[in-house]
């Protein structure tokens, strides 16, 4: 499957946080482009996708291998390497992407501290040169906001030369499970409708995740209030969404 898309990979020194957040006009690229594991790296893999790249690059980043040493070994074994677009950062911050020259113009790449910003098939570089500024502007946001502006940032300059369809944001912080992992897989403003479904998961999502479960073998505990407040119609909750019966 060919993704021409737009993504940033990014960890978060101040809460340790990895993620990706990701856009392009084909079906459910939440389901192909992100991978992450907490406390290893984030990565995202594009244009002429290999997974397995992403997967290998994780394992060897869990082994203890820098982003750009992960990197180079996956695709040093990729015979079609050219095709490909991948970005990658570790659990120090330390970030790495390849763009190969059969990637469709327009195609390009930042990385700096903490972060890499990655796109193909793209009106032009407007689109990942504004993707960086809103990423940057604003640390001591959460890890999640930040790299919904930068995808934000990246579609008004143009994104995608063939349109819009679908979007995802997948953010982990110390745990084994997702702090967020949230799709649009098909529809027309992809990036407007995850920043809608984002609002509503701060507010109905992220107080249920908080009283999940820890590795640390804390059994976890959901608060009074949020219990009550999960027991109410979707449309009756803070955010709204959702139906009632």
């Amino acid at each position: 499957m060919e993704y021409n898309t737009f993504s940033i990979v990014a960890f978060c020194p101040r809460s340790s946080e990895l993620g990706v957040a990701v856009s392009t006009a084909v079906p459910a690229v939440g389901s192909m482009c992100p991978y992450v594991k907490a406390g290893v790296g984030a990565v995202s893999t594009q244009s002429w996708v290999n997974p397995y790249l992403a997967i290998e690059a994780l394992r060897l980043m869990d082994a203890g291998h820098a982003a750009a040493d992960a990197l180079a070994a996956v695709l040093e074994r990729d015979d079609a390497k050219d095709l490909r677009q991948i970005g990658v950062v570790d659990a120090r911050g330390r970030a790495a992407a390849w763009s190969g020259a059969g990637c469709t113009q327009w195609f390009g790449q930042i990385v700096e501290d903490n972060f890499a910003v990655q796109g193909n098939m793209l009106v032009g570089a407007a689109t990942i040169e504004d993707m960086a500024r809103a990423f940057r502007r604003d640390p001591a946001q959460s890890l999640a906001e930040r790299l919904l502006l930068a995808l934000e940032a990246g579609q008004s300059a143009g994104g995608d030369k063939r349109g819009k369809q679908s979007a995802a944001l997948k953010v982990y912080s110390i745990e084994d499970y997702p702090l967020l992992d949230l799709r649009v897989d098909e529809h027309a403003r992809p990036v407007a409708e995850l920043r809608r479904v984002y609002e509503i998961a701060k507010l109905q999502l992220l107080p249920f995740i908080s009283g999940m479960p820890k590795r640390t073998g804390r059994p976890g505990a959901l608060p009074e209030a949020v219990s009550q407040m999960l027991l109410k119609p979707p449309p009756q909750r803070p955010g709204g969404g959702g139906s009632a019966p």
